[in-house]
């Protein structure tokens, strides 16, 4: 079965509305382990918009899935990632401007500093992963860094299916072979494959029934039901939709 891996940021972004102390991005990745998600996943972000170091830190000492830290491949983030030591870190592009994140690092066009980071961490015992799209130039720049495994941007996907894949068009079926082909693509080259960025519960099935894909991140969708029926239950709803 594929696993999950749920995204509790944007539990941080509902307690920096106020600049309160809560909801607890602790309580929420505990309750998520409870209900049985395989890891939790945060993403530092330059700005702070939403997890703080200190959410890191608590998650590194509470956290007893796995712990991915999203980041951004600079010195600052390399410097913290290797004293926290999350268990996989997955470097992502990041814009200021942004509301989310936009799209995969362009792996084939920064190849040295991308490398330079990804040394720092593996030095550490920290698996890396690369947030890419599902573009081959950017699946071969990948495994030619060594990392171990990368993680598809199904952005596009999910924007070609925001309800139902029934009321979808065909571009859902072609971002659809584009993931699949790049499933297939990075599993020829010794890559593990994860994917995520917008998936939901009405779409999720589609990509997790990927036979390559071993886990998905999902957290935009989660925390927003979590919001109406609670933490546990909108976990195991997507386990279940999975």
């Amino acid at each position: 079965m594929t696993k999950l891996g749920v995204n509790i940021d944007h539990i941080a972004t509902i307690r920096q509305a106020r600049r309160a102390l809560e909801p607890d991005p602790v309580a929420a990745a505990i309750l998520a382990e409870l209900a049985g998600a395989d890891g939790i996943t945060v993403h530092l972000r330059g700005d702070r918009r939403h997890i703080q170091d200190s959410d890191v830190l608590r998650l590194r000492e509470t956290v007893t899935t796995r712990l991915n830290l999203e980041m951004a491949a600079t010195a600052e983030m390399a410097r913290i990632a290797c004293e926290l030591r999350p268990d996989q870190a997955t470097l992502v592009p990041e814009n200021p401007s942004e509301v989310s994140t936009e799209g995969g690092l362009n792996v084939a066009g920064a190849m040295e500093p991308i490398s330079a980071v990804i040394k720092a961490l593996s030095a550490k015992g920290i698996q890396v992963s690369l947030f890419i799209d599902p573009d081959p130039q950017q699946i071969d720049a990948s495994a030619g860094l060594g990392v171990p495994m990368i993680e598809l941007c199904t952005k596009a996907f999910s924007e070609a299916c925001p309800r139902s894949p029934d009321l979808a068009g065909p571009a859902l079926e072609r971002e659809l072979t584009k993931v699949v082909q790049a499933s297939e693509r990075g599993k020829k080259l010794g890559l593990n494959i994860l994917a995520g960025h917008g998936l939901t519960y009405r779409n999720v099935r589609l990509i997790s029934s990927i036979p390559e894909i071993e886990e998905l991140n999902i957290g935009h969708n989660i925390i927003a039901r979590a919001s109406l029926v609670g933490m546990e239950r909108a976990v195991r709803e997507m386990l279940q939709a999975m």
